[in-house]
């Protein structure tokens, strides 16, 4: 049963505050109780509770985000840690996270409220940088871990191994390890496979890749992937979920494990990945559907 539910969404999309202050009068007509991320309360014109995310997430049974990945990506990190199932409603542009669509969301809170849904549960990542220059840090992603160089003209080299054994030496502009769920972000964008939200597994994707025949390559989730930088003093980040840049130094490593947390996605009985793919993919367009 979902008793208490919690609403962020991002501050500027269009019409923004129609749409939240009608969901909102919605869910409260349908007996639920309801709570705002407060850097978004002042759009809402109903009296709901007003909270800061993670207080918010707190003891929520599941937390709606209106927005596109981006925004949906800044909430799942809390919500991961506290364990709340998200739904994401779509004002953005691209949105394979974002399922739901601003006209279709009514129709699936309901089916969500009669129980007729289903968890579909996706791996998280988690880093440990290592360095001589500061304690051990560590890190948790939905989509990816981009390790990406800043000059423009010059190359990045990152030896990489799983379970201890040497896979390559990718000498370019970086290396994206990815979920299957970040498979379809940058990950794509750098020539990787798509991969079913679902299965357990790794994606390691070169980007543009001095040596042509480094080609993305899939691993099971449950290997360590180990990086090593050398940088010869150029300045390197380890960028988390296209969120957060940390720098990193000459013969820093980056350590790369499945973590134990888990994204719980909220879906109506009737999602289909594929059609979510031929949706936001353009697949078929003009050529019409079986």
């Amino acid at each position: 049963m979902f008793e208490t539910i919690a609403i962020a969404a991002k501050p500027h999309a269009q019409n923004i505050n129609e749409i939240l202050t009608a969901t909102c009068n919605w869910l409260l007509e349908h007996g639920v109780t309801v709570r705002i991320e407060d850097r978004i309360g002042h759009l809402v014109g109903v009296p709901v509770e007003r909270m800061p995310r993670k207080e918010m997430l707190r003891g929520a049974d599941l937390v709606i985000v209106f927005g596109g990945d981006g925004t949906f990506i800044s909430v799942a990190n809390a919500a991961l840690k506290l364990d709340v199932p998200m739904l994401g409603v779509n004002v953005g542009s691209l949105g394979f996270l974002t399922e739901v669509t601003l006209d279709e969301h009514y129709e699936s809170l309901s089916a969500i409220l009669d129980g007729k849904y289903r968890i579909d549960e996706r791996i998280a990542i988690t880093a440990k940088v290592i360095s001589a220059s500061s304690q051990p840090r560590h890190f948790l992603a939905v989509n990816d871990f981009v390790i990406n160089k800043e000059a423009i003209a010059r190359m990045v080299d990152i030896r990489t191994y799983v379970d201890g054994v040497s896979v390559s030496r990718y000498r370019g502009d970086g290396l994206i390890v990815s979920t299957p769920t970040g498979s379809t972000a940058y990950s794509l964008a750098a020539g990787g496979p798509i991969v079913y939200p679902t299965l357990g597994v790794f994606v390691l994707s070169p980007i543009c890749p001095h040596t042509l025949t480094n080609r993305p390559i899939v691993v099971p989730d449950h290997v360590t992937v180990k990086t090593r930088l050398y940088s010869k003093g150029q300045v390197v980040n380890l960028t988390i979920d296209g969120q957060e840049a940390i720098p990193l130094l000459d013969g820093d490593e980056v350590i790369i494990t499945k973590a134990k947390e888990k994204l719980r996605l909220v879906q109506t009985l009737d999602t289909d990945y594929y059609s979510i793919l031929r949706k936001k993919l353009s697949w078929g367009r003009n050529l019409g559907q079986e």
